[in-house]
């Protein structure tokens, strides 16, 4: 049944080389995870551990994210016609009138900014508003008064009506996801709908084209220096963006199972799978009914006190000494024992 379920929503998928809902979704993913991962790595590797110097980056970590988020998406979306995570997972971004268009070209100029306005803007603007949420939230559970002025009791009916527009955003994306693995629409998200593209998969001739360099011999061989230097320019800028995008995919990975690993919900379960149980008492137990100071073994008053480190017992030394040579375990307890294990004690009247 189930392999039938993946065959319907892949089946569809192959119509006009669309991508399949766990490719969507998966490319979806990465962003989302990528900035608590980053988030995390700045608060508690950088800011705790020396916030005199990177304390700023904490303060300003919104605004510093957004600008290099800028930077790798208009890279991406400049060269390979597609964002950073649709990149990834081999997709590209097309036009419905200019289907054929290679992606080595990138998008329209409309386009372009449209979907840099929805990847950039959309996400920031979200999540200063999220955090001026909760900071209202903590206000009124410490009951701290704004001011009651038109333009404060306009924030805060924003503010009330906020969680509304969040669930109607994720409804309306819930039933855009539904409608794509049924194959009734182009756009399993609003904001591809919103930006006008559509995704599909990369071409043969999109990589052969996205993979062409110029050589060091037509380097060598332009006319005009502004020309070799705008050439090394982009090869530089894209090197870096390549190395960019692999350890941004292999640090997601790292940072967010460190982010599971060090929180307060997975402490407890750590806890209890690597604490171990109490033992139970020894179920090798014959010690006689003796008074104290009697050795277990003679019967007499002990001499030399010596105790066992794996059981805790007193015997004489002589005794106790002459047993664990030949036994090489406690006499009471059966727990196995060596010489080194033999504690003298020494009583202060000696």
């Amino acid at each position: 049944m189930a392999e039938r379920g993946a065959h319907l929503t892949t089946a569809a998928a192959q119509v006009e080389d669309r991508p399949s809902i766990f490719e969507v979704l998966a490319q979806d993913s990465l962003m989302s995870a990528l900035r608590p991962a980053l988030q995390h790595a700045v608060k508690v590797v950088l800011a705790e551990s020396n916030p005199s110097c990177c304390g700023p980056l904490w303060r300003w970590f919104d605004e510093i994210y957004t600008v290099l988020h800028l930077l790798l998406q208009h890279h991406f979306l400049s060269r390979t016609s597609a964002s950073f995570s649709e990149n990834f997972y081999g997709l590209k971004r097309v036009v419905p009138s200019d289907l054929q268009r290679s992606a080595h070209l990138g998008l329209h100029r409309r386009q372009h900014l449209r979907s840099l306005l929805l990847l950039i803007v959309v996400p920031y603007l979200r999540a200063k508003v999220e955090k001026v949420l909760a900071r209202q939230r903590e206000e009124d559970d410490f009951s701290i008064q704004l001011p009651h002025t038109r333009l404060q009791r306009l924030y805060r009916a924003f503010l009330a009506a906020f969680p509304y527009m969040s669930v109607a955003w994720e409804g309306w994306t819930f039933c855009q996801q539904l409608l794509y693995v049924f194959g009734r629409t182009w756009y399993h998200s609003p904001l591809l709908w919103l930006a006008g593209v559509r995704l599909v998969h990369l071409t043969a001739h999109d990589i052969r084209s996205m993979d062409l360099k110029p050589s060091t011999t037509s380097l060598a061989t332009s006319q005009r220096f502004g020309e070799q230097l705008r050439q090394l320019l982009s090869i530089t800028v894209g090197g870096i963006a390549v190395s960019l995008s692999t350890s941004l995919s292999l640090g997601v990975f790292f940072l967010q199972f460190l982010e599971w690993w060090y929180s307060s919900e997975n402490q407890s379960t750590i806890k209890s799978m690597t604490s171990l149980p109490t033992p139970p008492p020894p179920l090798y137990l014959n010690q006689p009914n003796l008074a104290p100071h009697i050795c277990p073994l003679c019967h007499k008053v002990r001499a030399n006190d010596t105790a066992l480190a794996t059981s805790g017992y007193v015997f004489c030394y002589r005794c106790i000494y002459i047993y664990i040579k030949a036994h090489q375990r406690c006499p009471l307890t059966g727990y196995p024992t060596e010489l080194q294990h033999l504690i003298k004690i020494y009583s202060p009247e000696g």
